[in-house]
């Protein structure tokens, strides 16, 4: 058994098995995912509910005045930002994708998917891997603060190794089918134990494997 594995037995006890709880459509995921950008995930999915009530189909926010879609999604922040990236994102997909279809990059490698996605408008590392991850089951693994603060402390990745290369290590570490439960158990590990300031080391189950234990402790 590989250190992973073993912390992630570790993680499955301490917070139980995590599958995926949602399936949102590609397109539908990516847009999420643009709108939780420096945001809380409370505020995304409020941002997200407006914008698909107001307009009720990609198309029409695809060519709706700009001014009006920030107006809709000034609950995720960054409206005028995220709005280009938004709606810049659904017109590339309009002329490539068939529409808004994006299920064709589930015949793809994951890395060429991810390559593929990340021509558009708004989306980097993080937000491909999200929607290749939560929406078409591939095994791409999304690193956000907590996954890294997480992943450095514990030796898995170097303590210099930036986020976006933090994510092929971390896919080359996992196995495949542990991809989703890995990543979400992870944040919740960062969110709930070891929290950037003042981590919870006294109670934490993975202390005997983390190379940061005594330091982070005393």
């Amino acid at each position: 058994m590989t250190k992973l594995e073993k912390i992630l037995k570790l993680l499955i006890s301490a917070y139980g098995d995590r599958t995926p709880a949602r399936r949102l459509a590609p397109v539908d995921e990516l847009v999420l995912t643009i709108l939780s950008q420096n945001t809380s995930d409370v505020n995304s999915r409020r941002a997200f509910k407006s914008l698909t009530d107001t307009f009720g189909g990609w198309d029409k926010v695809a060519h709706a005045p700009g001014a009006r879609i920030a107006e809709t999604i000034q609950a995720g922040g960054l409206a005028e930002v995220k709005t280009r990236y938004i709606r810049g994102a659904l017109q590339y997909l309009e002329k490539e994708a068939a529409g808004y279809d994006l299920r064709f990059l589930k015949g793809m490698e994951p890395g060429a998917a991810r390559a593929w996605l990340m021509r558009l408008p708004g989306v980097g590392m993080k937000t491909a891997s999200c929607v290749l991850l939560f929406s078409l089951d591939m095994p791409a693994f999304p690193v956000d603060t907590h996954v890294l603060r997480v992943a450095r402390r514990l030796g898995l990745v170097g303590p210099k190794v930036t986020a976006d290369s933090a994510h092929l290590e971390m896919e080359r570490l996992v196995r495949p089918e542990d991809t989703y439960r890995c990543h979400v158990l992870m944040i919740e590990h960062g969110r709930k134990t070891c929290r950037a300031r003042n981590p919870l080391c006294g109670s934490c189950t993975i202390g005997r494997l983390c190379p940061s234990y005594n330091k982070l402790k005393a």
